[in-house]
C-alpha cells in the first residue's frame, strides 16, 4: 500500500479549498492555492531531472513558501532535507554533501552563504532563489523560483511506500558532526495523525501558531503537519520576538501555540503583559527542552490554560510521550508514552529498571527513525536490539509517568557523588532575580568535576553570589550547590532558543570566554 505525507494535503484542500491554509503578516494563502503551487513545485523538480528518492533541500524561514516547497518535493516522491537557517556556508556544504542533495531551495537573504555552499558541492547541481513578493531573486547564480513556479505545470503525485524516506533532520551534533535521521512517510505521518488527535487536538477552525523554526522536527510535525492534516489555518512567523509573538496571538486569535520554555518564559515576563489579549488560546503545548515547574504554573495561572509538557528526538519523528487533557498532568513529567510507543528505563547493564529508579530512556515503536543516513555505525550504536537509546536519563513512577533527571553526559560526578544539573538549575530557576539558568561540570582536581552555573538576570536585578549560594543551600544537599556563579548578559541558544549546554562547555574546556 502507497503512502505519500503530501497527500494528506491535498485531501484538505479538496475538503476545504477557499478556507486559509497559511498567513504571513498581512498575506494568506488558501488551500487550494497551496495545492495547486504544491503540485507545480513536483513538476518544476521533475523538469530538472529529479527522481523518486532523490535528496532536495530547503533553507527557508517560516513563511508560506515552506509548505508550498516541502509538500512538493514529497509530492514528487523525493526526500526533503530542511537544513537551519542559521547555518553558514561550510555548515550548509557539510549537509547538503553528506546528503546527496542535488536540488538546493534558497531564501534570498541567506544566498551569500548558501551560494558558497552549492559552488563548491559535490552532489548539488541546482540552485533556486526564492524571496518575499516585491524582492529580487535575480542573483548572480541560482534560478528565479517565481519564474519557475509560473512556467512549471502541475505534476501528479508519486507513489512512496510507508517505509520510503520523507525527510532527513539533522541532529544538533552535540557531538561530533550532525547525523541525519532517515525519517519515513509513515513515522512522519502517523505522527503528526497522533498530535492532530491526541495532543494539540486541531479542528478546521483553529488558528495554529508557528513560531517554532520549521525546519526543526518539533514544528514540522506538531505544528505545520498536525495543523494542515486538521485542516486549520496556520499563522507564520520567521522568527520569535516577545511583543510581535503576542500581538499576532491577539491579531489572528490564535487557538493553538507550541514553543520551546524560553519563549514562553520570555511571553510570562514581557512588560505590560496586559495589554495583549491572548484569551484565545485554548492549547498551549511545550517541548524541545525540559520545561521548569515555575514556568509550567505562572504560565497556567495567568491564562487558565494547561501548559501540556511532552518529550521526544529527531530521532522519533519527534513525539515520543506527552501529557494529555484527559489524563491528569503531574509537575515535571513528561508525560505518557504516545500510543503504539513503548519507552522503559534500562540499567548500564541493558536490564530494565525498577519503578523509581534512574536510568536512561529507550524506545522502540513506529515513531523510531530507519537509521542515520549513510552512518550503518552510528545507527547500530544508537538503536541497539531494536530499542533506540536517547542519551537521557529518566525514572518513572508507579503510573507509568516518566521524569526527565538530566542528559547522560550531562551528569556531574562530584567526588563520586552524581549530580543532576537539571535538579540545580529548578532551583535557581525559581529564584526572583533569575531570568535564565544553566549547569555544568568543570574539571577540578580534588574531587573530579566541580559545579558551576551559568546564570542571566532579570531586568533591574541585581543578586550576589553569596545570596545565591545560601538561597541554594537552604533547598539542596551541600554537595550539590554550585560553587560558582557566572552572570552572562544571556546565555547561548540555538534556534528554537534552547539553551546551547555544548557552546558553554566548549568554552570550559578551551579556556574562552561565553558571548
Amino acid at each position: 500500500m502507497s503512502l505519500n505525507l503530501a497527500h494528506y494535503l491535498q485531501m484538505s484542500a479538496e475538503l476545504h479549498a477557499d478556507r486559509s491554509a497559511a498567513v504571513f503578516d498581512e498575506n494568506r494563502i488558501s488551500y487550494g492555492e497551496l495545492a495547486a503551487m504544491v503540485k507545480r513545485v513536483a513538476g518544476m523538480l521533475r523538469s530538472l531531472g529529479v527522481q523518486k528518492g532523490d535528496k532536495v533541500g530547503m533553507m527557508i524561514p517560516n513563511t508560506p513558501h515552506f509548505p508550498v516547497i516541502y509538500y512538493g518535493i514529497l509530492h514528487a516522491g523525493a526526500t526533503v532535507v530542511p537544513i537551519n537557517t542559521m547555518l553558514k556556508a561550510h555548515e550548509i556544504l557539510y549537509h547538503i554533501d553528506d546528503s546527496d542533495v542535488k536540488v538546493l531551495f534558497t531564501w534570498n537573504l541567506f544566498y551569500p552563504e548558501t551560494y558558497h555552499a552549492f559552488r563548491d558541492s559535490g552532489t548539488c547541481r541546482h540552485l533556486i532563489v526564492v524571496a518575499r513578493p516585491g524582492d529580487s531573486e535575480d542573483l548572480p547564480e541560482g534560478m528565479s523560483f517565481s519564474t519557475l513556479l509560473e512556467t512549471s505545470p502541475e505534476a501528479d503525485m508519486e507513489d512512496t511506500m510507508p517505509d520510503d524516506t520523507a525527510v532527513i533532520l539533522y541532529t544538533s551534533g552535540t557531538t561530533g558532526f550532525p547525523k541525519g535521521a532517515e525519517l519515513t512517510h509513515f513515522n512522519m505521518f502517523f505522527n503528526a495523525f497522533y498530535v492532530r488527535d491526541n495532543v494539540i487536538r486541531a479542528k478546521p477552525g483553529d488558528i495554529v501558531l508557528a513560531v517554532l523554526p520549521l525546519f526543526h522536527s518539533f514544528g514540522q510535525t506538531c505544528i505545520m503537519n498536525a495543523a494542515f492534516l486538521a485542516g486549520a489555518t496556520v499563522t507564520m512567523m520567521a522568527q520569535f520576538e516577545t511583543k510581535k509573538t503576542m500581538a499576532v496571538i491577539q491579531r489572528d486569535r490564535v487557538s493553538i501555540m507550541a514553543a520551546v520554555p524560553t519563549m514562553y518564559f520570555f511571553m510570562l515576563n514581557v512588560e505590560d503583559p496586559d495589554a495583549y489579549d491572548l484569551s484565545s488560546i485554548r492549547m498551549a503545548v511545550s517541548g524541545g527542552s525540559s520545561l521548569p515547574l515555575d514556568i509550567l504554573n505562572r504560565f497556567e495561572q495567568r491564562y487558565g490554560v494547561r501548559l501540556l509538557e511532552g518529550y521526544g528526538l529527531s530521532e522519533t519523528s519527534p513525539v515520543a510521550s506527552f501529557n494529555v487533557l484527559d489524563r491528569p498532568s503531574k509537575p515535571g513529567s513528561i508525560g505518557l508514552p504516545i500510543w503504539g510507543c513503548e519507552m522503559r528505563i534500562m540499567r548500564e547493564d541493558g536490564s530494565f529498571a525498577a519503578t523509581g529508579e534512574i536510568g536512561e530512556i529507550v524506545i522502540r515503536g513506529h515513531n523510531v527513525m530507519k537509521g542515520y543516513y549513510k552512518k550503518p555505525i552510528a545507527t547500530n550504536e544508537t538503536i541497539v536490539n531494536g530499542w533506540l537509546h536517547t542519551g537521557d536519563l529518566a525514572r518513572a513512577d508507579e503510573e507509568g509517568y516518566f521524569f526527565i533527571v538530566d542528559r547522560k553526559k550531562d551528569v556531574i560526578i562530584r567526588g563520586g557523588m552524581n549530580i543532576y544539573p537539571r535538579e540545580i538549575e529548578e532551583v535557581l530557576y525559581a529564584h526572583p532575580a533569575v531570568l535564565e539558568a544553566a549547569v555544568v561540570g568543570v574539571p577540578d582536581e580534588a574531587r573530579g568535576e566541580e559545579v558551576r552555573a551559568y546564570i542571566s538576570l532579570r531586568q533591574s536585578a541585581h543578586v550576589s553570589e553569596g545570596d545565591l549560594s545560601a538561597y541554594c543551600a537552604e533547598r539542596m544537599a551541600r554537595y550539590k550547590c554550585p560553587k560558582e556563579f557566572v552572570v552572562l548578559k544571556a546565555l547561548p541558544k540555538g534556534p528554537t532558543g534552547k539553551i546551547l549546554k555544548r557552546v558553554i562547555k566548549d568554552c570550559v574546556r578551551k579556556g574562552e570566554p561565553i558571548v
